[in-house]
């Protein structure tokens, strides 16, 4: 049935009307939903494109909570929409070939799902291209699909010894260390990431870190304020008599939710720590972030063995912190790839067995590829590629941040 509509869509060319397009994920149907159908259709019948389970998995590294038949009859049941159906392609055009097949008039994405390639799609086949602002109706709350999961993991005790998240380093990694930013100002960029997979240790997530945060929740251990949480993890990890100090980037990323800029000046407390939670700002930064899982460093490994602490090197690495944090903020994803290569170019030069031989020709083979901007390995010594690419990468892990 819900196929017989669709293509009546395509063959009732007897009305006036104009055929209107929408695609997406449509998970945990909610307010802002309903309000995006209801302007889409005002601009000629709705037909609504949703993604499948599995494309939606290569996207986002995770399966959506309702599954596609459940997405599909909901989306279908509304009023405002003449017609609905899967998605048969893959990517983020994965709508392209029923776009063919409907031929719309007119083809409507919402602020934060505006992308180039859909525009040059919709040109391609002289489709009209409408972005709507994300503005929730007048008396209700604003929502999205994320922060219902977010609100949910939150009422559900989220932070549970099975369900902490990881730590990403993307630009800056050192910088939190005294004997770095002692020569040289600088900043961090770490990002908060959902537990969606169980990431390797000793591959630069903060796995270590996260040990001891799963240690202290036996005694619930959870201050409000995730500063003070972070001074208790980096407390405990580090009692007196340590011979290596861990960075507070490590207890910082794990404590603040979203994407947190870290700016160092000597010591190992950052002396700025500027936060964004932005819902728009987080859902373009997990559109176009892969991971790609390499050989992760050994029990031996020392980073530290061999030192070239040149200033010029090290302002540049603490440089990489700020443009990395502008470029998300700005949704550039040219001068974040520039941030994130700027990253461990720095690194090689002053301390050199931070990017074996090994990681820098995984390096140079995924920075060769087609709509690659950037590249960073996870941390010292491998474990995994963070790339930063328009195009899907086949075979990646796909993150989510919590915010």
């Amino acid at each position: 049935w819900i196929h017989y509509i669709w293509w009546r869509g395509i063959l009732d060319s007897m009305t006036e009307k104009k055929k209107v397009l929408v695609s997406g994920c449509f998970d945990l149907l909610h307010c802002g939903h309903i309000d995006f159908f209801n302007k889409a259709s005002q601009y000629g019948d709705l037909y609504v494109c949703l993604g499948t389970d599995n494309n939606i998995k290569l996207l986002k590294g995770r399966v959506p909570v309702f599954n596609e038949s459940e997405r599909l009859t909901m989306v279908d049941s509304l009023h405002m929409v003449a017609g609905s159906r899967l998605a048969s392609g893959t990517g983020m055009l994965d709508f392209e070939p029923e776009l063919e097949e409907l031929q719309p008039d007119v083809f409507v994405v919402n602020h934060d799902g505006d992308r180039l390639s859909k525009r040059e799609l919709c040109n391609k086949y002289n489709i009209q291209y409408i972005v709507l602002d994300r503005t929730p109706i007048a008396y209700l709350p604003s929502r999205s699909s994320s922060s219902i999961k977010n609100d949910i993991r939150t009422c559900s005790d989220y932070f549970t010894p099975n369900k902490l998240p990881y730590r990403l380093c993307l630009a800056g990694g050192w910088m939190d260390q005294p004997f770095v930013s002692k020569l040289g100002r600088g900043s961090v960029v770490v990002v908060n990431i959902l537990p969606s997979v169980k990431f390797n240790k000793r591959s630069g997530l903060a796995t270590s870190t996260r040990d001891i945060w799963k240690k202290l929740s036996n005694f619930n251990i959870f201050p409000e304020d995730p500063e003070e949480l972070a001074k208790l993890l980096f407390a405990y990890e580090n009692p007196p008599g340590s011979k290596y100090i861990s960075g507070t980037q490590d207890h910082l990323g794990l404590a603040f939710p979203g994407i947190t800029l870290l700016t160092y000046d000597g010591d190992f407390w950052p002396e700025t720590i500027d936060n964004c939670r932005d819902e728009d700002a987080c859902k373009w930064l997990e559109s176009v972030l892969y991971l790609i899982e390499i050989e992760p460093r050994c029990n031996s490994y020392d980073p530290l063995l061999q030192k070239n602490l040149c200033k010029n090197h090290i302002n540049s690495l603490g440089q990489s912190g700020n443009e990395c944090y502008n470029a998300i903020l700005e949704k550039d994803i040219v001068q974040l790839g520039q941030a994130l290569d700027k990253t461990w170019k720095c690194w090689k030069q002053i301390l050199p067995l931070t990017v074996p031989c090994k990681v820098e020709e995984k390096i140079l083979e995924y920075s060769s590829m087609e709509g690659v901007t950037g590249v960073v390995p996870s941390g010292c010594g491998g474990g995994y590629l963070i790339v930063v690419s328009s195009v899907c990468i086949e075979d990646s892990i796909r993150v989510g941040i919590s915010y």
